[in-house]
């Protein structure tokens, strides 16, 4: 079966992956502790997941799956970090920058050229998400706004990489080795003092861990072998227009005009974008998506 046969698989197990790493906000507000603890244990849940999950990992490595797995250690305690020391909305909004760098660099990198159709896709896409975060976003919380736009640095980094290796089937072993960088890195910060979560919180990390990153990235990373990089990063952006959604359902609050335009456009426009796509292919296309990572 080829890529365009699998196509529709993937652009389903996208919109799954994009369901899940919408979780994150919430859950991650729900643990009361030190952020990169809270990243440690998630990861450190996410390894045990890809580890059972992978069974016999492959043990040879490459300097691009380092690479990858560097990007996505960074990615997801950036985001987690962003997610404590500023608003949901500048930490969302700002690591969605990413698909700006994957645009500039995918043909240069991956040899996937960007149509000017993509770059108006790219810039529709763009000016939405200001529109539905335009009454959260915020100047304060300076340290938070800084990590979130590296998070998005690190998540394009991510998104070109996993695309690089697309053919050794080694994605799977690369998100396995990032979760155990994360891990390492943050786990020491669980002792640095002051109260452990309670048993909602451990909850919330439990579910982070096995569904927000470890089934979401199970079916990212085999997404992402089917779909172009710019495709992996578009359709995962409906992930932050859940949000609200998850904020709806547990505190009442709806969202505002501006975000319900700016829902609007971002949906219509990957939507016209993926009916574009099918028409080139003459085969019936869902969505596609690449990689995130995000958000951590």
């Amino acid at each position: 079966m080829d890529d365009a046969q699998k196509r529709p698989k993937a652009l389903l197990f996208l919109v799954i992956t994009a369901v899940l790493w919408s979780s994150g906000g919430l859950f991650i507000k729900l643990v009361p502790w030190h952020p990169l603890a809270i990243a440690g244990v998630r990861s450190a849940v996410a390894f045990l997941f890809f580890l059972a999950f992978i069974r016999r990992p492959k043990g040879k490595r490459s300097a691009t799956q380092i690479g990858a797995a560097v990007a996505y250690a960074a990615m997801v305690i950036l985001f987690v970090s962003a997610t404590k020391l500023t608003t949901a909305a500048n930490a969302i909004l700002l690591q969605y920058t990413s698909p700006v760098y994957v645009a500039l660099f995918s043909g240069w990198f991956l040899g996937e050229k960007i149509s000017r159709l993509d770059w108006m896709v790219l810039g529709l896409v763009m000016g939405g998400l200001v529109l539905f975060f335009l009454d959260g976003i915020s100047f304060a919380g300076w340290l938070g706004n800084i990590l979130a736009g590296l998070a998005g640095v690190a998540n394009a980094a991510l998104v070109l990489l996993l695309r690089k290796q697309k053919e050794t089937s080694t994605n799977n072993e690369t998100v396995l080795l990032g979760n155990l960088f994360a891990a390492l890195i943050g786990l020491p910060f669980c002792f640095l003092g002051g109260p452990a979560p309670g048993l909602t919180g451990w909850l919330a990390l439990l579910f982070l861990g096995v569904f927000q990153l470890g089934l979401s990235y199970a079916c990212y990373t085999w997404s992402i072998r089917h779909v172009t990089a710019l495709e992996a990063i578009l359709v995962p952006i409906v992930e932050p227009l859940l949000n609200p959604v998850w904020v709806f359902l547990r505190l009442g609050e709806r969202p505002g005009p501006w975000a319900m335009v700016g829902g609007a456009v971002v949906i219509i426009t990957i939507t016209l974008r993926c009916l574009s796509a099918e028409r080139k292919t003459g085969k019936s296309v869902t969505v596609e998506y690449r990689s995130a990572p995000r958000p951590g």
